[in-house]
């Protein structure tokens, strides 16, 4: 009898932990919100925030007004028919900063996920360019696959 309260004292404070834990896991899982544009390293965090919520006119915005900039439509179905999927891919701002008057690299690393149960993830090294343009905003010019698409701002044949 003294076993069985002892037994049964340790399952209840088992599943107090599990209710706390459950509890802890769901209040702090909140919704991220846009974060200030006056720095590279933001407009890189909103760019890739607006196209992990779907805005992805405000992610469009983000971009570099080139001679041979994809129209809004194009930038839309390159995610939308998953030409560039993100779903499995996240990106580490570094921090590293290589500042001009005219222009920014921002150090970054893509993190692919694993194909497997057992594959580890994949992290990659890379950079981005951004641009200041005639209001003094910070636009992309270029950022790593799968956020950028490789035939965006490449000249058009005549």
């Amino acid at each position: 009898m003294k076993q069985d309260r002892f037994l049964l004292g340790i399952l209840i404070g088992i599943a107090l932990l599990v209710v706390v834990a459950v509890g802890l896991f769901l209040s702090r899982r909140g919704v991220q919100d846009y974060g200030p544009e006056d720095t590279p390293q933001g407009v890189i965090r909103n760019y890739i925030l607006a196209l992990e919520k779907g805005d992805y006119e405000r992610a469009y915005g983000y971009l570099h007004a080139g001679d041979s900039k994809p129209s809004y439509e194009q930038f839309r179905s390159a995610f939308l028919s998953r030409q560039l999927d993100t779903s499995n891919t996240s990106v580490q701002i570094i921090g590293e900063l290589h500042e001009t008057s005219e222009d920014a690299i921002v150090n970054l690393v893509v993190i692919r996920g694993g194909t497997g149960p057992f594959a580890d993830a994949y992290r990659e090294s890379t950079q981005a360019l951004l641009e200041k343009d005639k209001q003094g905003d910070w636009k992309i010019v270029n950022l790593p696959y799968p956020y950028w698409g490789w035939d965006w701002y490449q000249p058009r044949p005549k």
